[in-house]
């Protein structure tokens, strides 16, 4: 049996916190229908707001000094507030966090037979910058927020009482850690992992790393894109472009594909997707090349390579707003090349994961990108995240995933 953390983070007496308010002009009313920030530039930054440390918790007020909720305040961070409850009277204790992570496995065990998904989205599930992947026993938090950082104990003790899981991985690292301040660690909080573990996803099976792999170890995201790719992947040569641990190459190959060519820049990846086809039993049918994506694809169009079914599902090329004009070049650039290797008749699978690219400008960079290549497309599908990763409509950052699904002519 795992022993209990050391401690929880201490209660905080609700009648004490730290009062922050709104300039007088700034908009309460998206707060009070459930937009989840505030922008620094939103609220009074005198020095007492400046002095409390990232992740403190305060009572948010409007300009006219009416409770707004109680708010996690980050002076360091351009999203300043991020709003945890509307009742200003809340504790952000073990009880807090366990009826949270409650909620939100209630509604993932009526969606998935296995507990493999994601547990936690962030703001979506009332829990701001938490993401959790759960694998079976093992679960992966993502404490990407400040305030997070600081009751990671009683998050932890929380997510154990309600799960069961026996082993907590931590994995505080990537961009949204750096814009809040936080430095980087990946380690096992509780119990203990013996090494990569096997997801069964779409009739895959997919070994995640999760403690030296990319984010969690797995993207649990794409698994209703996975899904709509098999169906066209019957009988089908199949180019998974950017495939991290194969992800839609070995669903595929579960569909029914004749074969898969996994393409990623990361040896170990290549190496996780390669064990994922032998547990599977389609070895025999699976190949990878290791190289960058852009290059690759420029050396299969000079080899005269075509395959049934191409899939680019590359990592973020928009990942803000400053990023979204190279981001929009580097998409188009990816479809003029991944155009030319599809086979009359066949289909393409273009995704992006950037938030700073709504769907219009992603779908029209696509369709520059698969002209300049040649080709003429019917748009068949559109895809998007998996149900273990809501969308709160009020946070249009938290709907990222698109995936567009084209048939080519002759």
């Amino acid at each position: 049996m795992t022993p209990p953390l050391a401690h929880d983070a201490p209660e905080e007496n609700p009648h004490s916190l730290a009062v922050v308010r709104l300039k007088p002009k700034a908009e309460a009313r998206a707060i009070r229908h459930g937009f989840p920030w505030v922008y620094a530039d939103e609220l009074v930054t005198d020095r007492r707001t400046q002095s409390l440390a990232p992740g403190a918790l305060a009572v948010l007020e409007d300009g006219e000094r009416r409770p707004l909720g109680l708010v996690t305040v980050n002076p360091k961070s351009k999203i300043i507030c991020r709003m945890l409850d509307r009742d200003v009277d809340a504790v952000i204790d073990r009880a807090w966090f366990a009826a949270r992570i409650a909620r939100a496995q209630d509604m993932r065990a009526r969606l998935f037979d296995a507990p493999f998904y994601r547990l936690v989205h962030a703001e979506a599930d009332g829990l701001p910058g938490v993401v959790i992947d759960r694998f079976g026993d093992v679960a992966v938090v993502q404490p990407n927020a400040a305030w997070a950082e600081a009751h990671l104990d009683a998050l932890v003790g929380a997510l154990r009482d309600v799960t069961g899981v026996t082993t907590v991985v931590k994995n505080a690292s990537g961009r949204a850690r750096g814009l809040e301040g936080l430095t980087e660690e990946v380690a096992v909080v509780s119990g203990a992992l013996a090494g990569p573990l096997t997801v069964p996803m779409n009739g895959a099976l997919y070994m995640a790393d999760l403690v030296g792999g990319q984010k969690t170890g797995l993207f649990f995201d794409q698994r209703p894109n996975h899904a709509f790719a098999a169906r066209l992947a019957k009988g089908a040569t199949v180019l998974d472009m950017f495939s991290h641990v194969g992800g839609f190459g070995l669903s595929c190959l579960a569909a029914g594909a004749h074969s898969a060519l996994a393409v990623d820049g990361s040896a170990p990846a290549l190496a996780l997707a390669q064990e994922g086809a032998a547990a599977m039993g389609v070895a025999a049918r699976f190949a990878t090349r290791q190289g960058d994506a852009f290059d690759v694809l420029e050396a299969l169009g000079a080899e005269g390579a075509r395959f049934d079914l191409v899939i680019c599902d590359p990592p973020a090329f928009a990942p803000a707003k400053p990023a979204l004009e190279a981001g929009l070049r580097a998409y188009e650039r990816l479809a003029r090349l991944a155009a030319p290797l599809v086979a009359p008749g066949g289909y393409l699978g273009l995704c992006s994961c950037s938030h700073a690219a709504d769907l219009a400008s992603f779908r029209n960079a696509c369709g520059r990108g698969i002209g300049r290549g040649g080709r003429r497309a019917q748009l068949i599908h559109t895809g998007f995240a998996g149900p273990d990763h809501p969308m709160l409509p009020q946070l249009a950052e938290s709907g990222y995933l698109k995936a567009l699904f084209f048939r080519l002519d002759g």
